[in-house]
């Protein structure tokens, strides 16, 4: 399948942290950042001369041709001609990243009744797309997951630097699923076992979190953000200032078990009544709606509302997402939560949060997955 033309997020050339200007930084530290500074230009602005290269990042020519070498030896970056410049004197070559010497491979695990995985570009194309039906069992699924990131990882068209996974449910540091209760899944390492079969890095996200830095990284979201992500449940992934808001029992997102309901509602698979998941799922409004209650998009978007207002309040919000089934989403309970989060926050401050559905479709997790592998394989900040 040929990739699809996707362009990172656009942004001002990155500035150098202030880690590097603590007291004593050994050699071999400062390469491995100013690798990972160049590579996160790259990404952001290629294709640059090697000139273009040191002023974006304030490092000296020497260094910069230095770092250049090593990339373009190692098949990370590529030299793709010659720039077109009026200018006088030789025209510059130019660097972009080697799109085509190594891919992602990426697995959601979040469809409600299909195991989803990719080969993906460093920029996010999608080159292969691959299903298998989602089984009930835990024990299964887990196998099915395994079936899916051998086959692909096998099969990839040029050397994988990392595997991918979005999945429900909370994942602590060590990338071990701490709880999926859809999967039965407890304390499962799932990063160990798939790195174990495929000898690859091996870095699992929850899928909401996946989500919302595909959005910020490929779809040039605010770092201030909250995305919504319905589906079997309801979950979400909170940026703020660019970063994942994880939260101290690693738990930061568990929006769908708020409960939004203090008159009542329906009673939520977690067994408490009036979950915001039980009203906004989309499982629950389609069989709201074939039953015929007409109301089901607008009371499900007063919900939302609700749920968000503390939350825009709080942490001041720029923008938010929805990321889920747009016949259900965006329409009628679009328009309800704007209604809502406007009624319940400061007019002044708060009129112009934008809700708004995210940007990638079905693919949102796949390419979302493959953020946290740019971060720790290639540097890419």
């Amino acid at each position: 399948m040929t990739a699809a033309n996707t362009t990172p997020r656009s942004g001002t050339s990155v500035a150098q942290p202030g880690m590097l200007g603590q007291a004593k930084v050994r050699p071999e530290d400062a390469r491995r950042y100013n690798r990972s500074l160049v590579l996160s230009v790259l990404f952001r602005e290629a294709p640059m001369s090697r000139a273009d290269l040191a002023r974006a990042t304030g490092l000296t020519r020497v260094t910069i041709s230095a770092l250049v070498a090593d990339l373009l030896e190692e098949r990370y970056v590529v030299e793709t001609g010659l720039r077109d410049d009026v200018r006088p004197g030789k025209p510059a070559t130019l660097i972009d990243l080697d799109t085509e010497s190594f891919c992602i491979v990426t697995v959601d695990l979040s469809g409600n009744d299909v195991l989803t995985g990719a080969q993906l570009t460093v920029r996010g194309g999608v080159l292969r797309r691959d299903s298998l039906p989602r089984p009930t069992d835990g024990d299964e699924i887990l196998a099915a997951v395994l079936s899916l990131v051998e086959d692909l990882v096998a099969a990839a068209p040029s050397r994988v630097v990392g595997v991918g996974v979005g999945t429900p449910g909370i994942v602590d540091a060590d990338r071990t699923v701490l709880s999926a209760p859809n999967f039965g899944w407890e304390d499962v390492e799932l990063a160990r076992v798939l790195g174990e079969v495929v000898d690859v890095p091996v870095i699992v996200t929850n899928d909401a979190n996946a989500a919302v830095l595909g959005e910020f990284i490929f779809e040039g979201a605010a770092q201030d953000v909250l995305l919504i992500r319905v589906g079997r449940g309801v979950g979400s992934g909170l940026l703020t200032g660019g970063r994942v808001l994880a939260g101290a029992h690693l738990a930061g997102g568990e929006l769908g078990h708020v409960t939004v309901g203090t008159d009542g509602g329906p009673l939520c698979a977690c067994g408490k009544v009036g979950c915001l998941e039980a009203w906004l799922a989309a499982g629950a409004l389609r069989a709201r709606l074939a039953s015929g209650d007409d109301d089901a998009l607008r009371e499900a978007g007063e919900r939302l509302g609700i749920a968000l207002a503390p939350v825009v309040g709080v942490l001041d919000i720029s923008e938010i997402l929805l990321s889920g089934p747009p016949e259900l989403l965006d329409g009628e309970l679009r328009e309800a939560t704007i209604q809502t989060l406007r009624a319940r926050t400061l007019t002044d401050f708060h009129d112009a949060v934008e809700i708004r559905m995210a940007g990638q479709g079905d693919d949102i997790v796949l390419r979302g997955a493959a953020v946290p592998v740019l971060t720790t394989q290639l540097g890419v900040f």
